[in-house]
C-alpha cells in the first residue's frame, strides 16, 4: 500500500486540496502499477508561521514581497 505525505502551507481551497489528492493518486497509482484504491495520500497543511525558507518564515517573506 503506497502512502504519500505532502506537506504545504495553509491557505488552499478544499477543490484545489481534493485535486492535488487526486492527481497525486492517480500519478502513485500509474507510476507503481498498483490498484488505485491501494493508494494512501494525507496532507498536513502548515500555518505560514510555521514554515520557513532561508531562515525567515513564509509570513515573513511574504511581508516583505506580496502577491
Amino acid at each position: 500500500m503506497p502512502i504519500a505525505i505532502i506537506n504545504i502551507i495553509e491557505g488552499r481551497s478544499e477543490e484545489k486540496k481534493q485535486a492535488l489528492l487526486s492527481n497525486v493518486s492517480k500519478a502513485i497509482a500509474d507510476s507503481l502499477d498498483a490498484p488505485l484504491e491501494s493508494v494512501r495520500v494525507l496532507i498536513q497543511e502548515y500555518p505560514d508561521t510555521q514554515w520557513a525558507a532561508g531562515g525567515q518564515t513564509i509570513a515573513e517573506r511574504r511581508k516583505q514581497s506580496p502577491r
